[in-house]
């Protein structure tokens, strides 16, 4: 289906919960969270019946989110079905890995065609500091598990914060050893990560070019999203950047987002959407939910204004409560 601007949407990221084991300095405070009541997220069986007529619409890629998915155990009956609906092509994951070892021959064997592993840094004080945990030994046996089945596509995602410029090097070092893709994404000035600076695709990029040489952009379709990629010599995979502030994006945008709570958003950054939720469990027939799935996708803001923030209510939630 287009929207109003003309962009085709055939992508919908769906956040299962906004709990995590992890507690992100840019994503989730310590402590002083209150989470969304178990009865006020979405089933399993209204999360598929939101994706069978958003697939009537065009939506034929799916990715599950958080919070952090794996916490919550529907994934696998999930992929399942998912893969089953009709016009659903692809169905992957973001994690952060903790749990990914011990789910992923259930997620294998239902289907998963994809999952992208969250990690800004190999260097375990730093992983501490910015996690506020000690997984990084788990999250690493997860990117192993994951690369064992030649099946399942992988790639590390780190947001560059304060890390040092050594541990952006080495994560990097990760798609010249194995087959994976490495990304570099710009810190979003949602909820808390308001107060960090976001490191910037050059600097990044200029950072590993002193390393490992230089870097030449590719046209390869390599995901279902925004980012853009190079190789570089001697390299297995390839090195994305997702740069939404200093390179942006929106006129391609194909996505559209539903919440755990069933709010199904157009943009990251607006609360402008539709509670569908509140529509199901009030009765509706199909032909009115998709009927306000296909208004949300038509109304699909052009963009956002993060650097002006003028127009439009802005989202003000958490980064773990919208599945950013």
């Amino acid at each position: 289906m287009l929207d109003r601007y003309g962009r085709t949407i055939d992508y919908m990221r769906i956040s299962l919960t906004d709990r995590c084991n992890l507690r992100c300095i840019y994503c989730m405070p310590e402590e002083g969270i209150h989470h969304i009541p178990r009865t006020e997220l979405l089933g399993l069986d209204e999360i598929l019946r939101i994706c069978s007529l958003a697939s009537e619409l065009g939506i034929s890629r799916i990715k599950l989110t958080g919070g952090e998915p794996l916490v919550r155990r529907i994934c696998v009956p999930l992929v399942r079905e998912l893969k089953r609906l009709p016009g659903i092509r692809q169905v992957t994951l973001t994690t952060n890995g903790v749990l990914l070892k011990e789910q992923l021959p259930g997620l294998v064997e239902a289907g998963l065609d994809a999952v992208n592993i969250s990690l800004d840094t190999l260097d375990k004080e730093t992983f501490q500091k910015l996690t506020r945990r000690e997984e990084l030994d788990q999250v690493l046996m997860g990117v192993e598990a994951a690369l064992s089945y030649h099946s399942l596509k992988v790639k590390l995602n780190c947001v560059p914060t304060f890390q040092c410029e050594e541990d952006l090097v080495k994560l990097a070092a990760f798609a010249r050893e194995k087959p994976l893709h490495v990304r570099y994404i710009e810190m979003m000035p949602i909820g808390l990560g308001k107060e960090f600076t976001a490191k910037n695709e050059e600097t990044v990029k200029e950072l590993l070019e002193k390393t490992y040489g230089p870097m030449r952009p590719t046209q390869e379709t390599l995901g279902n999203g925004p980012c853009h990629y190079y190789t570089l010599e001697n390299f297995q995979g390839r090195i994305g950047f997702i740069s939404a502030l200093s390179h942006k994006f929106c006129d391609q945008c194909n996505r559209i987002r539903l919440t755990s709570t069933g709010y199904l958003k157009g943009c990251l950054q607006f609360e402008n959407g539709a509670d569908l939720k509140a529509k199901i469990r009030k009765g509706c027939s199909d032909e009115e939910l998709r009927e306000t799935i296909k208004k949300v996708i038509y109304e699909k803001p052009a963009g956002h204004n993060f650097q002006e923030k003028k127009n439009g209510k802005e989202e003000s939630h958490i980064m773990a409560q919208i599945g950013g």
